[in-house]
């Protein structure tokens, strides 16, 4: 069986495609940089991040807009939640279902609303991160700066032993049991060794130069590449912060200790920051307590999740947690323009804008239901349904269900079963233990 390899590119259906097309940005970004004599990955990041954010502005401001206007429209729909409130028959179902989809067409939008942006944003953003954690897999000199080490070192007698003895081999052990590994195949052994190399601290790799003295040199000149390419403001990203801070205590270095320390806090901050220039839903209670207890639960996250990244940045090189600072800064600068814009936006205006892209939707596809339409219908139906079982079977009488458990009765007792029934066989059983019981008596 082959597995995936992490060196080689995403094959995923949709992240895949994706991330292939954002490693030709990155590749090319990196290209530029090293052209005009600034090699570095943490400034590829930066600019990485601020042209994808750039790209993606359209869609966050289409989104924030609905969000806007989901405010507008909350409380009729909550006035609609109010007026069939514990009302279970199959008239009010309807009717509440009905009022809600006249809502929706009302201001011109879809049930599903911002799903769409959120949909073609999500691959963009996991793939974004695929190309930021695996950099060697797209970045070409990146990659041609663990070379002719690799090469040598795949010659050595124990490297691979000594390798996955590491702890950065931990998360590519089956990647050494794999077949086309234990078969040579000289692409898989080279990304697979570069996988591990990629992954290594400045610890291991002097550990690696003393296992291997004889390639010191082919070491040292990987590892003063990488340096150049992984020093950003005197802090080297291919490190975690929990490992440079340790680094910087046995040196005494004060400068280590709080450069460490300031990329997991400014990763938590500027989030917090971001969050807080996010337009906020009003708090007002649906009179669902689900609802309102899922509202809770997603406030809280969006303040406790910058704090759980702080801790993840502690232990992901640095470079991470950079891609995170960069992406909080970028989205909090548009987020000041776009709620200055959001602002000044006249509400009355984009709503008869929306009615009029709706209108000539239902058009196109002949006055169709839409699919979250279909979805909202298909639901009331499916309650209307389990509403009319119920009561059909409420509605039988208890002198009715008296007669039908005293008629089986009978059938019980007078054996009168239909030939092959379960009934039938299962009398046989009872009839042949009672004979049985009766001559163990005698």
């Amino acid at each position: 069986m082959v597995y995936p390899q992490i060196l080689t590119k995403s094959t995923g259906f949709i992240i895949g495609p994706v991330a292939t097309l954002l490693g030709y940005l990155m590749n090319g970004i990196f290209f530029i940089l090293d052209k005009i004599g600034l090699p570095n990955i943490g400034l590829a990041i930066i600019i990485f991040t601020l042209v994808i954010y750039m790209c993606l502005m359209p869609l966050t401001i289409q989104q924030q807009k609905f969000s806007k206007l989901q405010t507008k429209m909350q409380p009729e729909l909550q006035a609609i939640q109010k007026k069939y409130k514990g009302k279970t028959d199959n008239d009010s179902a309807m009717k509440m279902n009905e009022e809600t989809q006249a809502v929706y067409k009302k201001y011109g939008v879809s049930p599903s609303g911002s799903c769409v942006q959120l949909l073609i944003q999500m691959p963009i953003l996991f793939a974004l991160y695929r190309v930021i954690y695996n950099f060697p897999a797209y970045v070409t000199q990146v990659k041609n700066a663990f070379f002719p080490l690799v090469d040598n070192l795949i010659s050595q007698s124990g490297a691979s032993e000594y390798l996955q003895g590491t702890t950065a081999a931990q998360m590519f052990a089956r990647q050494f049991t794999n077949e086309n590994f234990t078969n040579g195949v000289t692409s898989y052994v080279q990304n697979t060794f570069i996988d591990v190399l990629n992954r290594f601290s400045t610890a291991d790799w002097d550990a690696l130069s003393a296992q291997f003295s004889n390639l010191s040199g082919d070491i040292t000149q990987t590892v003063s590449q990488l340096n150049i390419f992984n020093n950003f403001l005197g802090l080297n990203i291919g490190n975690s912060p929990w490992f440079t801070m340790k680094e910087a205590l046995s040196n005494g270095s004060v400068f280590g200790v709080i450069a460490a320390v300031m990329v997991p806090a400014l990763a938590a901050i500027t989030q917090l920051i971001n969050v807080a220039l996010m337009p906020q839903p009003q708090q007002q209670s649906t009179g669902n307590q689900q609802q309102d207890s899922m509202a809770s639960s997603m406030k809280m996250m969006n303040y406790t999740m910058p704090i759980m990244s702080a801790w993840f940045c502690f232990t992901l090189p640095a470079g991470m947690g950079l891609y995170w600072i960069a992406g909080s800064v970028i989205r909090s600068v548009q987020q000041v323009f776009i709620n200055k814009s959001i602002d000044k936006m006249d509400m009355d205006a984009y709503i008869e804008e929306q009615r009029a892209k709706q209108k000539k939707k239902a058009e196109r596809r002949g006055n169709k239901p839409t699919v979250s339409e279909r979805m909202m219908q298909n639901y009331a139906n499916m309650n209307t349904k389990n509403m009319e079982a119920q009561k059909a079977a409420s509605s039988v009488s208890d002198p009715e269900k008296t007669k039908q458990l005293e008629k089986a009765k009978q059938t019980y007792q007078n054996k009168n079963y239909k030939p092959g029934s379960l009934a039938s066989k299962a009398n046989m059983v009872r009839d042949f233990n009672e004979a049985n019981n009766n001559s163990n008596k005698k």
